[in-house]
């Protein structure tokens, strides 16, 4: 059986709920096509967007933020419940009343663009579930550095060269523009794209025609 690779570029930020469902959602659909497809690899790229360039290094008010965006609670309270129902959904238990601050994620997005030189592909990941788990699960501020080297440290990197990197004032980072389209963002080979948290089969059916459209025969 031939072997076949599909890349998938996922832009994300920290910050956005949609994201983990979207990652959940992706991996969902991944294992899907292991099953009816076990000829095909997926190799994941996560590219970093970050929504609020703007919010100050130690972040700010997380209740303050939401209520001068939305206006009123009620439509905090709305919007937060819409995102906690389709986080259950696929697993995430979000409790946005015990987040205390918004975070300026350019530190975090700094320590997962450069993490990958540093271990396997395997800790990449489990560095980049640990954050979003700091994040929404445990209300852990991930603009501070103390808080990703303790993360980073917990994935199995060591701790020398991550704190190398969280002391540079300017790790390198881009913060890439998806035009609009918001995050969570999908690019399938480069070819076509899906913005949203899409459900598993959206995601699944994408993976097929990416497939597809290499000239291969599902």
């Amino acid at each position: 059986m031939m072997q076949a690779k599909i890349s998938v570029e996922v832009f994300f930020d920290f910050i956005c709920p949609w994201c983990l469902i979207g990652k959940r959602q992706l991996h969902a659909a991944i294992e899907k096509l292991k099953q009816t497809h076990p000829q095909i690899q997926v190799a994941i790229k996560w590219r970093g967007v970050q929504l609020l360039p703007s919010i100050p290094v130690d972040g700010i008010p997380f209740k303050a933020f939401y209520l001068q965006r939305l206006g009123t609670t009620t439509a905090v309270r709305m919007r937060q419940e819409q995102v906690r129902q389709a986080a259950k959904a696929v697993g995430v238990d979000i409790d946005f009343e015990r987040i205390p601050r918004m975070p300026n994620t350019a530190k975090a997005h700094s320590l997962l663009s450069n993490a990958l030189q540093l271990a396997a592909p395997s800790q990449y990941d489990l560095l980049l579930e640990g954050i979003f788990s700091a994040y929404f699960h445990h209300s852990e501020n991930i603009s501070d550095p103390a808080v990703l080297q303790k993360i980073a440290t917990y994935c199995g990197y060591a701790e020398a060269p991550i704190k190398a990197l969280l002391d540079e004032p300017n790790t390198p980072f881009i913060s890439v523009n998806t035009g609009g389209k918001g995050v969570p963002y999908f690019v399938f080979d480069g070819a076509f794209a899906l913005a949203g948290a899409q459900p598993a089969a959206m995601l699944y059916q994408a993976l097929l025609e990416a497939f597809e459209a290499q000239g291969a025969e599902v």
